[in-house]
């Protein structure tokens, strides 16, 4: 008798035992934007020459034939070019979000039914990465940069003066599958929306989503059909801050691309009531110059139209 209820406590503790699920580790922002080109040397000089941006590192294949081009927007912020794999397709490749632990993501993520690898590789330039894909089909790559990266060790270089921004401050990507895409950059990454807005009135076109751990954020296109794969560069964009749109407008002018860039640039306030200017690559993707502030310091307020159907 005293053996068995000796044995008691331990059962009972056994089966009190609650396995708490792993916890999301940070997501401290967008980290970068990796597009495809289709004549790689030509975008090439529009995000060099034209947006100032400097290259820290380019990578090739195995054959010696360009495989990729970082353009470094500040430390932490980048854009990636490649060649394309095929004509006429979407020019968005990826897009990466940072952490401060790759591994502990990747165990997180599994946890949440997420498809992930078994393990987290290091890439090329020494970041700690691995690709996941969101309900709507977009490859979102999760990015950690140690100190040993080329990244870190680039601290305080590639950072030019001629740089028409300093900062990434979003990504536009195409939604269809609304719920889904809002339960998962909700519910599983721990982004919060802070504002909807609508181009005509009648039904929602954009949705944005902070960050859990810092600013920037994700910019939902949305519709109720994709657009066909080679027209998708308005909606698939990048989001450059600029404190001063004019200002910014001025320094492109006098720069020697301008006889290469025939479109025509003009500042206009968007639905957000935020100064902005839309500049378009070689294969018509587009980067937004945006001032972080509406024009008179109010805040635009958030649409109710209802969803595309």
């Amino acid at each position: 008798m005293k053996k068995s209820q000796s044995l008691l406590p331990l059962a009972f503790l056994l089966s009190s035992v609650v396995f708490a699920a792993p916890r999301r580790p940070r997501i401290l922002g967008v980290a970068h934007i990796s597009l495809y080109a289709h004549d790689y040397q030509a975008s090439r000089a529009f995000y060099r020459d034209f947006l100032g941006f400097e290259e820290p590192y380019s990578l090739k294949n195995s054959d010696g034939s360009p495989s990729m081009t970082f353009f470094k927007i500040n430390e932490r912020q980048y854009i990636e070019l490649s060649p394309e794999k095929a004509r006429d397709t979407d020019r968005l490749n990826h897009f990466a979000l940072e952490t401060d632990n790759a591994e502990a993501m990747r165990v997180y993520l599994a946890a949440q039914g997420i498809k992930v690898p078994d393990h987290v590789p290091k890439g090329r330039i020494g970041n700690l990465n691995f690709m996941i894909e969101d309900p709507e089909g977009h490859s979102v790559e999760i990015v950690q940069y140690p100190t040993d990266s080329w990244t870190v060790k680039a601290k305080g270089k590639f950072l030019g003066l001629h740089r028409i921004s300093k900062r990434l401050m979003h990504i536009g990507i195409i939604v269809t599958k609304f719920q889904e895409e809002m339960d998962f950059y909700e519910r599983t990454l721990g982004f919060s929306e802070t504002w909807r807005g609508s181009s005509k009135g009648t039904v929602l076109s954009w949705v944005n989503l902070k960050v859990p751990n810092g600013s920037d954020y994700l910019e939902f296109m949305l519709y109720s059909q994709p657009p066909a794969t080679d027209k998708r560069g308005t909606a698939h964009h990048l989001c450059l801050e600029v404190s001063d749109v004019k200002a910014s407008i001025a320094a492109l002018n006098a720069r020697s691309y301008r006889k290469t860039y025939t479109k025509p640039i003009a500042s206009k306030a968007g639905i957000n009531r935020k100064r902005q200017v839309n500049l378009f690559d070689p294969d018509g993707t587009r980067t937004e110059l945006m001032e972080p502030t509406t024009i008179d310091g109010k805040p635009a307020p958030s649409s109710n139209a209802p969803i595309p159907k």
